[in-house]
């Protein structure tokens, strides 16, 4: 068992880096500089098939406390993900089935571990909530009901938008917070890390574990990665970057980013020290921006593949020179130049948002701007979305 870190400023910067509230701070400080072993969890439902730089920002907390020497838990939302949490949902997620989900959290666990050591000294557990969700029968989910109340659940600020508007509120995704809230029974834990528009859900598991006379579970609340406009940065907004995105896109995605959002990633997603991401407040928002995609990138792909991305995206996106190097994409004479961009993209970009970028003139071929997405693509173009991406028909 590795040995409990209880050095004051380390723990004051776990309790404190890119955190928003901890409950109750003072009690969890006292129990981190005592040297017992604490046991830390976060969640993640796969509602999609990449974790993204909101769950980054989790996971980076968690490597923090694993770091310290405590325990350590990736769960993974087998069970709750078939449900999808409400939380800020103005209408019901779709369904997921078991078999979709698994499918969805194939590549988290590798996903984690540019945050996360699954090996070695103190490797973090992976855990799944099917393993105590499934064996809740009909008698046993009603017993953990008795402890909240209708009252409780109805008053949330978007079931209170649906009933206005007259959209359903199905009783899965009503009792949602109860089956997050079972998760911290079940593991018995001493702290759950989430973000704080998770605050509903993770107090219900705090006193849940309060009325089943368990342990006074802390909560340690996230400041999220938002836009200029306050949105989260997520997959709702549409605006998430997924941590499967390869180095080139990703890279770019980063750079896209608005100037209010570079400080904050740095001190959510990043291990750079505090000081260090002082001094880099201080330069252009171009530089430190920059520095950011390279660090960004290179976490999760490698210095050589970060370094070859920025390469790229300076002679593609600054000095606007074409690629020496662009992926082909093989197409047929029957195919547009909508289908084109479509095998291109893949799963990335929806045929609506492909539509819209060619409505804005966001489209190249061959350097000149087309708005027709239903031209036909033909052998030997060069296609331009946007500023970074290219590709070459063939």
């Amino acid at each position: 068992m590795s040995k409990i870190n209880t050095n004051k400023q380390a723990i004051e910067a776990v309790l404190t880096r890119g955190v928003a509230e901890v409950i109750v701070k003072d009690e969890l400080r006292k129990k981190l500089a005592s040297g017992k072993r604490l046991r830390i969890y976060c969640g993640f439902d796969p509602t999609a098939a990449s974790l993204h730089i909101g769950n980054a920002i989790l996971l980076n907390k968690l490597s923090q406390f694993q770091d310290l020497g405590h325990e350590v838990i990736f769960l993974i939302g087998d069970f709750t993900g078939t449900i999808g949490d409400p939380t800020d949902k103005l209408a019901a997620r779709k369904r997921l089935t078991r078999a979709q989900v698994l499918a969805n959290a194939k590549n988290f666990k590798k996903q984690a571990s540019v945050y996360l050591r699954f090996s070695g000294a103190n490797p973090a557990k992976v855990l799944y909530n099917s393993a105590w969700h499934d064996k809740l029968n009909e008698a046993g989910l009603l017993d953990l009901a008795w402890h909240f109340t209708y009252g409780q659940m109805i008053v949330r600020e978007m079931f209170q938008v649906r009933l206005k508007e007259n959209k359903p509120i199905y009783l899965p995704e009503f009792l949602y917070p109860l089956a997050q809230a079972y998760d911290s029974v079940a593991m018995d834990v001493d702290v759950e890390i989430g973000g704080n528009d998770q605050m509903f859900n993770m107090l219900a598991g705090r006193d849940l574990m309060k009325s089943l006379g368990k342990k006074d579970k802390s909560v340690l609340m996230m400041k999220l990665l938002v836009d200029a406009e306050g949105a989260k940065m997520g997959k709702t907004t549409g605006n998430a970057l997924f941590l499967d995105t390869d180095a080139n896109n990703m890279y770019g995605v980063i750079m896209s980013w608005p100037d209010e959002v570079i400080v904050s990633a740095w001190e959510l997603a990043t291990k750079e020290p505090l000081e260090q991401i002082k001094k880099l407040a201080k330069t252009k928002p171009r530089d430190a921006k920059m520095k950011l995609a390279l660090t960004i990138t290179a976490l999760v792909h490698g210095a050589k593949a970060a370094q070859e991305a920025e390469a790229r995206f300076i002679k593609t996106v600054q000095k606007k020179e074409t690629p020496s190097a662009i992926k082909k994409i093989g197409v047929t004479k029957n195919e547009t130049l909508l289908m084109a961009a479509a095998k291109y993209f893949g799963a990335a970009k929806s045929k609506s948002d492909l539509r819209r970028l060619f409505e804005q003139g966001a489209v190249e071929v061959n350097g000149a701007k087309v708005k027709d997405f239903n031209q036909a693509a033909k052998s030997g173009e060069t296609i331009k979305v946007g500023k970074k991406d290219w590709f070459k028909l063939n």
